[in-house]
């Protein structure tokens, strides 16, 4: 099974298409902030565990979560209904882009460094280094692996050098993280 999260109207074929607009016309209309994902109209009271192959969140998680405890219980649900190995695809406007500083509905940060919180592998590493980063995998006890980052640039800077060093200096840089993450969970009954 896929999940287009956050779908609003831009609906995909082959996946189910879950928003909290009604006026969308998904194919489930549910609140992500509400746990745990119930999406009743097909599964029931609650979404299986490790029953998802693929979800796809874009332009959704930067409107999510201003409470920190809800943010992590997104991705701890993510967690929860993925299957391991699955994929998770997140789409988000960088943070010094008007895209993002022009919605007033825009109210999280979604960066890979952010992302980065959720992998048990880097919060290892930074224990052991005694790194102040906060081990957000270990807290809420799940474990995603960032597999690809891609910054969308403004046509301006597209052959410009050192586009990382511009876009924290600098807004209207870049557009967009385009991220994948996949989930890492031992196998049903294993």
């Amino acid at each position: 099974m896929k999940l287009n999260l956050g779908c609003g109207v831009n609906h995909l074929q082959g996946y189910v298409n879950v928003d909290v607009h009604p006026a969308a016309k998904p194919d489930v209309v549910w609140d992500l902030e509400k746990f745990p994902w119930g999406i009743a109209t097909i599964f029931g009271h609650t979404l299986p565990e490790s029953s998802v192959d693929e979800v796809m969140l874009s332009h959704v998680l930067e409107h999510l979560g201003r409470d920190p405890v809800v943010f992590v219980g997104i991705f701890q649900e993510l967690y929860r209904v993925c299957k391991p190995g699955a994929l998770v695809k997140i789409v988000v406007p960088h943070p010094r882009h008007d895209n993002f500083l022009g919605d007033p509905t825009h109210v999280r940060v979604v960066t890979p460094q952010v992302l980065s919180l959720f992998s048990k592998k880097l919060c290892a590493e930074w224990a052991a280094k005694g790194a102040a980063n906060t081990p957000l995998a270990v807290y809420a006890d799940v474990d995603f692996e960032i597999r690809d980052v891609r910054m969308i640039v403004e046509p301006a800077f597209a052959k410009k050098p050192n586009l990382e060093e511009l876009a924290r200096h600098w807004n209207n840089v870049v557009v967009e993280y385009q991220m994948v993450l996949e989930v890492m969970k031992p196998a049903v009954g294993a």
